[in-house]
């Protein structure tokens, strides 16, 4: 960059990819129309509107599909130490997914000193108490060691 040029505004940018394409909340709301587009929203597949049994179709299959890759193989996972529920899959040898939710986040302890100390709990990579707990699982028998539940994507 040279002297002369200034840095984009982030905010302006920021403001015109939400018109353009929405905030994460908007889902059922159609997005507005861009620029040679026809219609008020736009969409990968058709919305079957003069249809209402494939539309109903369509929704349950997609709620299906959105249930299984967000839950798939997932099983609750309490922390011995500050009890601490989570939804938790192993996937292989090093590879664990958890599955945070608000209440256990602000119940955590650990994430608790970081918040006291000033530290954003969202950047670090794992409370070591809950991770002792999930090997405590898999030990016990209570967490498959690699899950045997379908993949997300097969199906």
């Amino acid at each position: 960059m040279n002297q002369r040029e200034e840095p984009p505004d982030v905010d302006r940018l920021a403001r015109s990819m939400l018109m353009l394409h929405g905030d994460h909340d908007s889902h059922d709301e159609p997005v507005p129309a861009a620029a040679g587009r026809r219609g008020g929203s736009w969409s990968k597949a058709p919305a079957f509107a003069d249809d209402p049994r494939r539309a109903a179709a369509v929704r349950e299959a997609t709620q299906a599909d959105r249930s299984r890759y967000l839950t798939s193989g997932l099983q609750p996972v309490d922390c011995r130490f500050c009890h601490a529920t989570v939804n938790v899959k192993r996937l292989g040898p090093g590879h664990t997914a958890v599955q945070w939710n608000t209440e256990a986040s602000q119940r955590c302890a650990y994430f608790a000193e970081l918040r006291e100390s000033g530290e954003d709990s969202a950047r670090t990579r794992t409370c070591p108490k809950l991770n002792d707990s999930i090997e405590h699982a898999v030990a016990e028998g209570c967490l498959e060691a690699v899950s045997t539940a379908p993949p997300a994507g097969d199906g």
